[in-house]
């Protein structure tokens, strides 16, 4: 029997692994679009705070990129260092830190994160949480004191700014006692408000200036890169529980939740994927960020909030999927 010859034209099958579908968009080009988006609000930081803050992020940095390439070393793969991830997860961890923090934590912070979260998990697309608040969560836990103390009052060129506890820290501990306070120690009201929009008051590295996270998420949604549902998920859910405040309209100003919910929740890797799931997934968070922000130890709540919703990603990816399209014409 004589073998039918195969025709230069004839089809071929090719098997190969998801995914099949390729946006034309690769992991680096939307990580380092994310790091760009984050500079606002760097440099605002080291505007208001010093030449401290870009030493906390460059350590925070080096400790991810280390423990990165350790992890590939070790692994026996190829680097990914420059896809831009380990550098995304090292800024963000020092946007949640305190700007008058010992410049060494954070190296450690970024290793311990990037390694327990990221790294044992098998990389990128593995990890259950978000890096960048496994740190911050870390850190709380080994380095309490200068967690919770080493907050800078902002002032523009002054290098001498004075220690300055938190807003949300004020009241948690004095309730409306202390904010009657502060309101009253203000000249002008309307001043207190614009100096929380620009960031001119105690607070993270990179959460004080909502000014700076909303250009930055403004670029983010002029890329394509991330959407409105979980953002505006969490604030609604937090807006529902700003009337247990004694200062509502502050408390939506304050602490870490736009940068939370605009550079955290909408990681890919530990968000749902469809918009429904999404919308759920923020309004919990921002639900969850009210009771601990409200009845909680601790006068933050969105690290926590978010982590704890990222545990529930993998069942609103189940209970909410794509609906699968029948060509025309066919069962389905």
């Amino acid at each position: 029997m004589s073998e039918t010859p195969v025709s230069e034209s004839s089809p071929t099958l090719h098997l190969s692994s998801g995914p099949h579908i390729f946006s034309g968009r690769s992991t680096a080009q939307i990580m380092w679009t994310v790091n760009l988006s984050l500079l606002p609000a760097l440099l605002w930081a080291w505007a208001v705070f010093g030449w401290a803050v870009l030493a906390i992020t460059l350590s925070a940095i080096l400790g991810c990129v280390v423990a990165e390439y350790a992890v590939c070393r070790i692994a026996k793969t190829a680097s990914t260092i420059a896809d831009g991830s380990a550098v995304c997860s090292g800024l963000l961890l020092a946007f949640t830190l305190p700007p008058g923090i010992s410049i060494w934590m954070p190296f450690i912070g970024g290793m311990l994160a990037l390694i327990f979260t990221k790294g044992i998990f098998g990389g990128l697309g593995y990890n259950i949480f978000n890096v960048a608040l496994v740190g911050r969560a870390m850190m709380m836990a080994t380095f309490p004191v200068e967690m919770t103390t080493r907050w800078l009052k902002p002032a523009l060129g002054n290098v001498d700014a004075v220690s300055s506890a938190t807003l949300l820290a004020q009241i948690k501990l004095g309730g409306s006692e202390a904010l009657t306070k502060i309101l009253a120690a203000i000249p002008d009201g309307g001043k207190l408000w614009l100096d929380f929009f620009l960031g001119m008051r105690a607070g993270s590295i990179g959460e004080v200036s909502v000014l700076m996270i909303i250009l930055g998420a403004a670029f983010l949604l002029w890329k394509g890169i991330i959407k409105l549902y979980i953002p505006l998920s969490i604030l609604a859910g937090v807006a529902l529980m700003a009337p247990f405040s004694p200062a509502p309209g502050l408390y939506m100003l304050s602490g870490g939740l736009w940068l939370g919910a605009f550079f955290m929740a909408t990681d890919y890797v530990t968000s749902p994927t469809m918009p429904r799931g999404q919308i759920i997934f923020g309004l919990g968070i921002g639900l969850l960020t009210g009771i601990i922000r409200n009845w909680g130890g601790y006068p933050e709540g969105i690290c926590y909030a978010i982590m704890l919703m990222n545990i529930l990603t993998p069942a609103l990816n189940d209970w909410f999927r794509p609906k699968r399209l029948a060509a025309e014409g066919a069962p389905s």
